[in-house]
């Protein structure tokens, strides 16, 4: 019983909303035995092609304040989910809220929230995950919401989310494929609108120059472009940027690896505006830890600037952030230089290798520019009391030290208190892009209960 709650609990933390994130190469040298739980839980997923699990989520309290002025609207909302497990290489989530009127709202607001369903990209928000294929499969395919996505060397897409829009909720990809010593992944921020896209193609030098290496992506170099569309939730201007990297592993211990990386960028078309970098990582695994750390410095000229498309960009992109009313295509980013620093760090005291969202979860990353402005993005996520309360916050600062900076914050909470029962809260701050460009300041409280089938 123990190893069936196993396999259906690691199903639904991978496909938890919120906790996407990108491929990422694991460190060289890693060679971590699984522990008795993981390694139970692999023979049962085998012995049984199919799990299933189903949830119904009920807020019976929903407050969406529209900011000063506005008028407060107050919803049931009603989440429906199906999550099935295919084992390594397939895997699937359904489900999407629906947000029943109990009062506020224009006029001829209807029963439903309009906003959630009145584009053809809102309907993407019914795919939560798709999974076809494992990452060591070579050719893979990922659908679902992006939050905190990172392409790659992430210097052009880094920790980007495409549902921080409330009023947008499409459903992203990336494909990702493997061919000797070629590694390539694509991405759409929007798979039913021409929005962002873009790729990243790695080769791996040792592979080309001496043949197949003993250990993969020690040495690699690395192209890739993003292109901006503009074309659903709203138009907004098109941009284009492209970024070379180079990257070597210095250093190799099992489980560990120490790497240096430099790279170029720019924007074709656009004289001047280029953009450097350097720095150095490192990856380290073990039974109950894995972390990434990352320490760049930065050089940015002619309004170029690396990681353009961040956090916050599914609203920069009508408002950059800053004094200026102008989208981010539209606004020179000041010539100078910053230090980037960002950490990734699991852990979990049952020492489950193949667990996906573990006792500890920390993302944090912090960006400090020459010129006064200050960038950061956290997400901390715990899971307590033998996982019955995961507990969840976000913080999100962008422009801090200058006018018109922008900051965001929310959490969450999931109490499983008999069985399967169990309660839920949220809450944060929001902004709503309007027609004219402007940010309309929000905010939300949740309040509910659930029930799934997992115990």
């Amino acid at each position: 019983m123990g190893g069936r709650w196993g396999v259906v609990l690691c199903l639904l933390l991978w496909a938890w909303p919120g906790q996407m994130v990108a491929r990422e190469r694991p460190p060289v040298e890693t060679d971590v035995e699984p522990s008795s739980s993981s390694r139970g839980a692999s023979q049962l997923a085998a012995a049984e092609d199919w799990h299933c699990l189903t949830r119904l989520d009920v807020s019976p309290l929903v407050l969406l304040p529209r900011g000063d002025g506005g008028t407060r609207e107050g919803f049931v909302q009603v989440v429906p989910t199906l999550m099935l497990d295919g084992g390594a290489e397939l895997g699937v989530n359904l489900g999407a809220p629906v947000r029943l009127r109990l009062w506020g709202g224009e006029q001829d607001s209807g029963a439903f929230r309009q906003e959630d369903w009145d584009s053809l990209s809102d309907w993407g928000q019914v795919v939560r995950a798709l999974k076809l294929g494992s990452n060591d499969a070579p050719l893979a395919l990922w659908m679902g919401a992006l939050e905190s996505y990172s392409l790659l060397s992430g210097h052009l897409v880094r920790r980007y989310s495409n549902r921080i829009n409330p009023d947008y909720h499409p459903a992203g990809s990336f494909l990702t494929a493997a061919l000797g010593p070629v590694y390539v992944e694509a991405f759409a921020s929007d798979v039913l609108g021409a929005r962002l896209f873009g790729a990243e193609a790695e080769l791996d030098l040792e592979h080309v120059l001496f043949g197949r290496p003993a250990q993969a992506g020690r040495y690699t170099l690395a192209v890739s472009t993003v292109h901006e569309g503009g074309k659903a939730e709203g138009a907004s201007p098109e941009i284009t940027l492209a970024h070379l990297d180079g990257t070597a592993v210095v250093w190799t211990r099992p489980g560990f690896e120490l790497h240096l990386l430099a790279g170029w960028g720019g924007q074709p078309g656009t004289g001047g505006a280029w953009g450097a970098v350097a720095g150095v990582g490192a990856d380290a695994q073990t039974p109950a830890l894995n972390a990434r750390l990352r320490l760049e410095a930065r050089r940015q000229h002619g309004g170029f600037r690396q990681g353009a498309f961040g956090p916050d960009y599914e609203l920069a992109r009508f408002r950059a952030v800053g004094a200026s009313t102008q989208p981010l295509a539209k606004t020179s980013f000041p010539d100078g230089s910053s230090v980037h620093a960002e950490a990734d760090v699991g852990w979990d005291a049952e020492q489950l290798v193949g667990r996906v969202q573990r006792h500890l979860t920390l993302s944090w990353a912090v960006e400090v520019f020459s010129w006064g402005r200050v960038d950061t993005d956290g997400r901390l996520a715990l899971q307590l009391f033998e996982r019955n309360l995961e507990l969840a916050a976000r913080v999100l600062g962008m422009g801090l030290g200058q006018p018109g900076a922008r900051v965001l914050v929310s959490g969450d909470l999931r109490w499983r208190f008999a069985g399967r029962l169990y309660a839920l809260g949220q809450g944060g701050t929001l902004l709503f892009p309007e027609a004219d460009g402007t940010l309309r300041p929000g905010a939300y409280v949740s309040l509910g209960v659930g029930v799934d089938n997992a115990r």
